[in-house]
């Protein structure tokens, strides 16, 4: 009589494995670098790009599968370690907050929500990567844009004590997270409506 409660051997117990996670974070919540073989170098670029741009556009845990290394010379992992590295960077950041061991070859990744950038500058006492965008970056927004960034703003400083701040305040505060919003969203087409999205994600979890 067959055991029971053992996954198949072989390459359709693989194949069974890979359909089932598809079916429990589907293709909107899964990052597959093990299929097109990156380099580390390619694989950390790719996957820290689709996790920010998954911060701005989801909530909740991603699949992030590195395969196990056994295409690697000498069969060493090199894609895993690298991501796990990354993973460490990311949350320090603000971009999650934790992950786990899947299985040998994959992590499951808790994102963080977008208010963790705002805080994470100031957690980790390091100036930003890039400049901040003078006042004039704002000019281009909508004004429900605007409004809604404002209003972002205002939610932000009263996290931090300062429930009555200047027109200077919250035009700096502004500033700060069209900058860090920006930076994950980038400024293809269509980024405006991104940016409005993660604002509104930042929203909920402000008023949560």
């Amino acid at each position: 009589m067959a055991r029971r409660g053992r996954a198949p051997a072989g390459r359709s117990g693989a194949g069974l494995l890979r359909a089932l996670d598809e079916a429990s974070f589907g293709p909107a919540r899964t990052l597959n670098l093990r299929a097109s073989l990156p380099t580390a170098a390619e694989a950390t670029a790719r996957a820290e790009s689709w996790l920010r741009e998954r911060q701005m556009s989801q909530q909740g845990d991603v699949l992030v599968i590195t395969g196990r290394g056994k295409s690697s010379d000498g069969g060493v992992a090199v894609i895993k370690p690298a991501v796990e590295r990354l993973l460490f960077s990311l949350r320090r950041r603000g971009v999650v907050t934790e992950w786990r061991e899947h299985n040998e070859g994959s992590f499951v990744v808790s994102l963080a929500p977008v208010t963790a950038l705002f805080e994470a500058p100031r957690r980790n006492r390091q100036p930003a990567a890039d400049p901040a965008p003078v006042p004039g970056a704002l000019g281009g927004l909508e004004p429900a844009t605007l409004e809604l960034l404002r209003t972002v703003a205002l939610h932000s400083l009263a996290e931090l004590g300062v429930p009555a701040p200047t027109r200077r305040f919250v035009e700096d505060e502004m500033l700060a997270i069209f900058s860090k919003i920006s930076a994950a969203v980038g400024s293809s087409s269509g980024s405006e409506e991104s940016f409005r999205v993660a604002l509104r994600h930042a929203l909920a979890d402000f008023e949560a």
